[in-house]
């Protein structure tokens, strides 16, 4: 037998245990009495973690047929070794929220660390005309579901170059932050933490929001409970690969029936599983891990041009978000409905930027929100995917510091131009 028929009998076996393992699952809650059952749905559970399609985990398991599993894991290692990502770090801090959970933030303040001034071209990529504020300006990022603040590694690299004040945090049972002590967590708590992180670590001065994914939600949450806050103080907002409500209809790239029997079969077995068994679903992730990560590269990333030891990055972020708390905060997303409160950022520079392969939050949630927003900069991004900070790290750089430079003067966005190749926008 030669080795590419070996390969592809391994990664035919691999579709077709994870088709034979969402078919337990969906049989779990009838069975879970059985120890079988229990393992059955829990490799399910974690080949499928971050994810809800059986039919990418098939596409991805024949797409790398070619690619022997130990050449993957061996890279996998050798990418952990070496990969500076994620490796920044700023002055740490910590704020109480309203239910007691411990948040994490990082502060990078302006200059090096011995408060040396930057290098004029730094400075001059975000706009060359700052003059020296007190308080400064600060911009807040937040990140998405599964990842942390180390998402944002590109952004905070360039920011600290140019001397921006920014401040990193990690969304409560994410990152550094403790576990949830609330229960039933919510888009609207998560806009009261946000208020939580900037009344710590940016009380005064003008403030410019990022929020990616679920970081966007963040945003508009606050924006609902303050609308006060954004008037006074916030100068300019991204939206990053986000949504201001209308997700419940998602299908995740699967057919609509087919996400409808997902909805109605798989996911409330697999939910319970990893709310009542995590060790169980964590073993399970571990033995699919080669599986897993191809289905984290489909839903994280558009092109297959990446460099490997960022998708190895992004995989490193997902894979530490814990399956219980992947369970309990899925839910969110349905609930969600913002598109009111983006009225709080009308007249300010707002960037909204989108992937269009992106299958978490497709781009057509991103132009609902340009719809609502007319003066917003609106930017679709070709052959990308839903990590659009990472996978076009160049563009987004580039559109904060089109945002901090409109900021700064107390002007308008341009629509409709180009940041690079491959990038469309309104016109």
């Amino acid at each position: 037998m030669s080795r590419d028929s070996g390969s592809a009998g391994a990664a035919a076996a691999e579709a077709a245990g994870a088709v034979e393992a969402i078919e337990a699952i969906v049989g779990s809650g009838a069975a879970q009495g059985a120890g079988g059952g229990w393992r059955r749905g829990a490799g399910v559970a974690g080949a499928a973690l971050g994810v809800l399609a059986a039919g990418a985990a098939v596409g991805v398991a024949v797409e790398r047929l070619t690619v022997g599993r130990g050449m993957r894991r061996k890279a996998r290692l050798a990418l952990d070794a070496s990969g500076p990502y994620g490796t920044l770090r700023g002055t740490p801090g910590t704020v109480v929220a309203e239910d007691g959970t411990r948040l994490y933030y990082e502060v990078d303040e302006p200059g090096g660390p011995d408060g040396e001034p930057q290098a004029p071209a730094s400075r001059r990529l975000f706009g060359g005309r700052r003059a020296p504020a007190s308080p400064p300006l600060t911009v807040v990022f937040s990140h998405g579901y599964c990842l942390s603040q180390d998402s944002w590694h590109f952004q905070r690299a360039a920011l600290r170059a140019a001397g921006v004040r920014a401040v990193f945090w990690d969304q409560r049972s994410h990152g550094r932050s403790e576990r949830s002590r609330t229960e039933a967590v919510s888009i609207d708590l998560f806009g009261c933490d946000l208020r939580a992180v900037i009344d710590a670590a940016a009380p005064e001065g003008p403030l410019v929001l990022v929020g990616h994914s679920m970081g966007g939600m963040t945003t508009m949450a606050l924006a609902a409970q303050h609308p006060g806050l954004i008037a006074e103080r916030v100068v300019g907002t991204a939206f990053l690969g986000t949504s201001a409500g209308g997700l419940a209809e998602n299908t995740y790239g699967l057919p609509a029936a087919g996400m409808s029997l997902v909805r109605r079969l798989v996911l409330p077995g697999a939910f319970k599983l990893m709310a009542t068994r995590p060790e169980l679903i964590e073993k399970g992730r571990r033995a699919t891990a080669d599986l897993f990560a191809g289905v984290l590269r489909w839903y994280s990333f558009g092109s297959k041009d990446v460099d490997p030891a960022v998708v190895r990055f992004a995989e490193r972020l997902i894979e530490a978000t814990p399956v219980d708390v992947v369970a309990a905060f899925y839910p969110v997303f349905a609930e969600h409905e913002k598109r009111e409160a983006l009225c709080a950022f009308e007249r300010l520079p707002v960037v909204v930027v989108a992937g269009d392969k992106d299958l978490l939050t497709p781009s057509e949630h991103s132009e609902a929100i340009a719809e609502a927003l007319p003066d917003a900069r609106l930017l679709l991004l070709e052959d990308t995917g839903h990590l659009v900070m990472l996978e076009r790290p160049e563009v987004v750089v580039a559109q904060l510091g089109d945002l901090l430079a409109a900021a700064a003067d107390g002007g308008a966005l341009e629509h409709g131009q180009r940041a690079a190749a491959g990038a469309r926008g309104r016109g």
